[in-house]
């Protein structure tokens, strides 16, 4: 029996940035800010492509999403400071919706709610991280791995015959693996006024890369066996796999969840990792390319700091 639509909803445009510096480790590129750029103005350029492709403006949204993991600033939230830069002057909320890596799927899944509700039409979501800023140049794990970028896109309302919507999400936490991903200092734990010479290592990145694939060894394929047979869904069914570009070991882990070589878009050779951007500026890119048209089927996972997973299936 085919998976019927949850919430019909579409991805009526798309946009991506890229900071302005290139970087080479070992045959790959990573991609870092120039001087006297910022994640803001990435955020905006990425917000303005994906309007102009859905033929709007900002007048038309009824609300700005910001699904980041890192902040522009302690306060206000980031959304707010994207209202100001894109929408000062109008009434439309701002809101930010954070689970580090997977933010954007995690937004994608509330917003559409929100829409399925009736409560919006309309909604901008920003993805973006600048990571190059906490990254400690003496790991160079995780030095090497990641990149400066960002992606938006403008979700609609979609009618029942138009074959766009939401078909199945679900996302979990094993907080086991909370302090394998983290950057301890600038927040309430242990204040940015509180760092010293002795301590400035705590306000760095900081990733215990072999714990955090074992934990997802144990706890990935059964979390994604449940989420294809609550959905109803078989691989074969599923056009194109949008992982989160998390690491190097992507092509290993993938094909232990049954996703082989060639099903799934691996990026990281070209971007790396981009945090919360890497999700919607793989599928961007993907659908740019036409490998992703109306009507496929299409699965956004991802694992972040947490450890939180998601999981959602989607007709594109």
């Amino acid at each position: 029996m085919k998976r019927q639509i949850g919430r019909y909803v579409k991805l009526a445009g798309m946009g991506r940035a890229l900071a302005g510096g290139r970087l080479n480790f070992g045959g790959e590129t990573r991609y870092r800010l120039r001087a006297g750029e910022t994640l803001l103005d990435l955020a905006a350029e990425a917000a303005g492509k994906a309007l102009e492709e859905a033929g709007m403006g900002m007048e038309d949204m009824d609300c700005i999403v910001c699904a980041m993991a890192t902040p522009l600033q302690a306060i206000p939230c980031n959304a707010a400071l994207v209202h100001e830069r894109m929408a000062k002057g109008m009434n439309i909320p701002a809101m930010d919706i954070n689970t580090t890596c997977t933010s954007f799927i995690s937004a994608l899944d509330v917003m559409s709610c929100m829409i399925a509700a009736g409560r919006y039409e309309k909604v901008l979501i920003l993805s973006g991280d600048t990571a190059s800023a906490a990254l400690n140049p003496q790991q160079k794990e995780s030095y090497e791995l990641f990149s400066d970028g960002a992606a938006a896109c403008v979700l609609v309302k979609a009618g029942p015959g138009e074959g766009s919507g939401i078909l199945y999400a679900r996302q979990c936490t094993w907080s086991e693996g909370a302090h394998d991903t983290e950057i301890r200092g600038g927040g309430g734990l242990l204040p940015a006024f509180s760092m010293t010479e002795k301590n400035q290592e705590e306000y760095y990145f900081d990733m215990k890369g072999i714990q955090i694939l074992r934990l997802c060894a144990r706890k990935l394929p059964g979390f994604v066996e449940e989420c294809l047979r609550e959905a109803g869904v078989a691989r074969e069914e599923i056009q194109a796999v949008i992982p989160h570009q998390a690491s190097k070991a992507l092509d290993v882990i993938m094909p232990r969840l049954g996703f082989p070589k060639g099903t799934y878009i691996n990026r990281v050779p070209a971007y790396g990792n981009m945090v919360s951007a890497s999700v919607p500026f793989a599928l961007c890119e993907t659908i740019q390319e036409g490998r992703i048209r109306r009507g496929d089927l299409v699965l956004l996972m991802g694992t972040a700091a947490g450890l939180t997973v998601n999981f959602m299936l989607m007709r594109y």
